[in-house]
C-alpha cells in the first residue's frame, strides 16, 4: 500500500498486559494519534475545528491484529485515506521498526458532524485536497 503519512513511536510498559503484549486497545490509541498528528501536518488543528462545532467521528472500524507489540519495540504507524461520498475512509498499519513486520492493520471509517448534525465539511475536504 501507498501511504501518505507515517510516524514512530514506542510501546510504554504500562500498555502491556499481564502476557507482556501491547493490550488490544492502545492499537486504537496509536491509530487515532496517527490521524490527528496528520491533520496536525497539514497544518489543521483537530481541537480548533471542534471549537468551529465541525467534529469528525469514527462511525466504523475494521480492525485486524497480526503481530503482538511487546514493551519498549519502536513502531511506525502509516496511513492512507480516501473519500467516498461524505464518508473518510483511513487505511492505517503499524509496523514493528526493527523488522518491518505488520502488527496491526485498520481501515477506520469517519463521518463529520457539524454543528451536531452529519453533514460534509467543506473544510476537511480543503485540508485533505491533496488525498481525497
Amino acid at each position: 500500500m501507498k501511504y501518505i503519512f507515517e510516524t514512530r513511536m514506542a510501546v510504554r510498559d504500562y500498555e502491556c498486559d499481564i502476557e507482556g503484549i501491547v493490550n488490544n486497545a492502545n492499537y486504537l490509541h496509536y491509530a487515532e494519534h496517527t490521524r490527528h498528528l496528520f491533520l496536525r501536518s497539514l497544518g489543521v488543528s483537530f481541537a480548533k475545528f471542534h471549537e468551529q462545532g465541525i467534529d469528525a467521528v469514527v462511525h466504523s472500524m475494521k480492525l485486524q491484529y497480526k503481530m503482538p507489540l511487546r514493551c519498549d519495540d519502536e513502531f511506525i504507524s502509516r496511513l492512507n485515506m480516501k473519500k467516498d461520498g461524505f464518508r473518510y475512509w483511513f487505511y492505517q498499519d503499524i509496523y514493528r521498526a526493527s523488522d518491518e513486520k505488520i502488527c496491526f492493520r485498520a481501515t477506520v471509517e469517519l463521518v463529520c458532524l457539524v454543528n451536531g448534525k452529519l453533514a460534509e465539511s467543506s473544510e476537511y475536504d480543503v485540508a485533505f485536497k491533496d488525498y481525497i
